[in-house]
């Protein structure tokens, strides 16, 4: 079975005084369509690198990258992309920033219809009663959800998220964790998400990818994650198998990150997918 999206020989390497300074080299990665794959790694090691280059927004500098049959060669409406922080434009009101990419995309569509489309992501992630609000007037927690419907609304291929909760509060992370995996598991949109929180790995995620540390960054690991969905958080930490994957990534972090050797998963897991999206 061909992989969805798949990420082959990926490379990056900058120019440094010093000479090429190599930040990522021979990651292979197979992604399957409707799966929710996060990364995971020490500060600095590339992760966001991988992402940025899925996105379009670095270039490649060796391997390539294939989306749903397609090398990409640049940032395109086919990949949503969540930032840690949404960006929004202040003087624009989150409908209007929304609005934004759907005149973009839908410039088809009627008037009406571009507009049911900003109303309803916008509702989805709970803005129901605050989408006509300027970013001033938003926590930064409901400037976030509509940096999630800015992307759903695009109803892109891919959806790519760069630590998107990392400057939220628990409370607040754990409330959006909920309406990214509620409106993910409705739009069946294949994700990749960089994070380096291994609980939100688990909860969130059907594999989690470790990449070691740099340079020279590639994948470590590859932990499947099989907890039934839909999902509870409770329930996700009462499970038998919850502990010993949390040890496992946590331990990789402390030192299998440190390996240099390249990590070659079978195909068959490669190409896994969780029976129960």
């Amino acid at each position: 079975m061909s992989a969805y999206c798949e990420l082959s020989q990926l490379g990056k390497t900058y120019s440094s005084p010093k000479g090429p300074a190599i930040i990522v080299k021979d990651f292979n990665l197979k992604i399957q369509k409707g799966e929710f794959v996060c990364l995971i790694g020490h500060s600095g090691c590339g992760k966001s690198t991988v992402l940025s280059m899925v996105a379009g927004l670095s270039s490649v500098t060796d391997g390539g990258i294939i989306l749903a049959g397609k090398e990409l060669t640049g940032p395109g409406p086919d990949r949503g992309m969540v930032f840690q922080s949404p960006s929004l434009l202040p003087w624009m009101s989150a409908f209007e920033n929304v609005m934004l990419g759907i005149n973009q995309v839908f410039y088809t569509a009627s008037k009406d219809e571009r507009r049911q489309i900003a109303e309803y992501y916008l509702t989805v992630v709970g803005l129901g009663e605050a989408m006509h609000k300027r970013p001033a007037e938003l926590s930064q927690g409901m400037r976030q959800r509509v940096g999630i419907a800015r992307a759903f609304a695009l109803k892109p291929r891919m959806l790519l998220l760069d630590e998107p909760f990392g400057m939220l509060d628990a409370l607040t992370r754990y409330e959006l964790q909920q309406v990214l995996l509620s409106l993910w598991r409705k739009e069946r949109i294949t994700a990749l998400m960089v994070t380096h929180d291994v609980d939100e790995s688990l909860f969130l995620s059907d594999r989690v990818v470790c990449m070691t540390d740099g340079p020279e960054a590639t994948i470590g690991d590859i932990v499947p994650v099989n907890f039934p969905r839909p999902r509870e958080r409770k329930a996700i930490m009462e499970h038998a198998d919850y502990a010993p994957l949390r040890s496992r990534l946590i331990n990789f972090l402390e030192v299998g990150a440190h390996e240099r050797i390249p990590y070659a998963a079978p195909v068959a897991q490669q190409l896994s997918t969780v029976a129960a999206f």
